[in-house]
């Protein structure tokens, strides 16, 4: 019997993201914005935080098992900035330009370029749910001097892959999700999820 799970996010890319990993577990993914959920607020310091607090919302609103994700890039010579304020670094307003020259902009006097990109995934069963499913993933790296491809988005474009010798921007989608800390993080959900309750 197919399984329906709101995600606690609008975005269309993670939507499909989830719902091919999901396909063959008997998951209907619906994003919440298709429920006319509101985003949750995200006061918390750290990603798994952040997360649960998104899961619960949609699962409370909804009434369905839910999904959230809370992710991000961490610099080592910014002490692990932006992290969760990944996505508002120059601003609350701020856009992938903007908060890319401001990590440029912050990292002119350090030699040290080296960067993570952190995701945290949790799965609830209902909005009290004592035990949630949790996976997370690193993706390493280091920050490019400039921008380098047109592809992905946020920090992409500065965010040097060691292992392929390119930005995370100049990679097939494919291959992206594959070694990405997302893609990592979803692998290990689905191989929990296989026996969720």
């Amino acid at each position: 019997m197919t399984r329906r799970v709101v995600l606690a996010s609008s975005n269309a890319g993670k939507l499909r993201e989830f719902s091919n990993l999901l396909a063959g577990l008997d998951f209907d993914v619906v994003a919440q914005g298709d429920l006319g959920i509101e985003s949750a607020d995200e006061p918390h310091l750290t990603f798994l935080e952040n997360a649960l607090a998104k899961a619960r919302h949609a699962s409370e609103c909804s009434g369905l098992p839910a999904l959230a994700d809370d992710s991000g890039l961490c610099v080592a010579a910014l002490l692990g900035a932006p992290g969760v304020r990944s996505a508002r670094f120059a601003g609350p307003t701020a856009d992938d330009a903007a908060n890319n020259a401001e990590l440029l902009r912050r990292l002119q006097e350090h030699d040290d370029r080296r960067a993570h990109y952190t995701c945290v995934l949790v799965a609830v069963a209902s909005a009290d749910d004592p035990e949630p499913l949790v996976a997370d993933a690193r993706w390493q790296g280091e920050i490019l001097q400039s921008p380098r491809g047109s592809g992905g988005f946020g920090y992409d474009p500065l965010f040097l892959v060691p292992s392929r010798g390119c930005s995370a921007a100049e990679l097939p989608a494919e291959e992206k999700n594959r070694i990405s800390h997302r893609g990592q993080a979803l692998r290990e959900l689905v191989r929990q999820l296989a026996v969720w309750r």
